[in-house]
């Protein structure tokens, strides 16, 4: 699998997470815990609660792995935040947002204009072919081809 397809992958996984995560928090949080505490119902708190946990761990992963592909640094305020985010209800939600327009957007739009800049290198003239042939095997004695200046 290239970069480019992991890369689109992994940010894929990363927002599906964000988004479950973060809905099964807000359930938790303002479903299952005011039922738990007035109503003595421990259903939600228990199967939800179990849900977010599982979930949360993959979440930490996934995100963790979108931060390397993207390049954030592993210390850093953004990373910790975006790791933490699956913790506060809604806050899943804005950092997602927050962390496509600043790391993924232009993340995917580096990796796809990598792919244009090599073949543009490797093909001169965009003709597809072989690079043209620079002198002969001859070896005539001939000055070396200027490079553009």
């Amino acid at each position: 699998m290239n970069a480019d397809r992991q890369l689109a992958l992994v940010v894929r996984a990363y927002r599906a997470l964000a988004y479950v995560t973060g809905t099964v928090l807000i359930i938790l949080c303002f479903v299952g815990i005011p039922l738990q505490v007035f109503a003595g119902n421990l259903v939600i708190v228990r199967y939800v609660g179990t849900a977010h946990g599982m979930l949360y761990i993959l979440y930490v992963l996934v995100a963790f792995v979108m931060t390397r592909m993207v390049r954030m640094k592993v210390a850093s305020p953004g990373t910790v935040v975006v790791l933490l985010a699956g913790t506060i209800p809604v806050l899943t939600f804005v950092v997602e947002r927050w962390v496509t327009r600043t790391y993924i957007n232009p993340a995917l739009a580096a990796s796809a204009a990598q792919p244009a800049v090599s073949a543009a290198v490797s093909t001169p003239g965009g003709s597809g072919g072989s690079p043209p042939r620079v002198g002969h095997a001859g070896g005539s004695g001939g000055s070396p081809p200027r490079v553009g200046r």
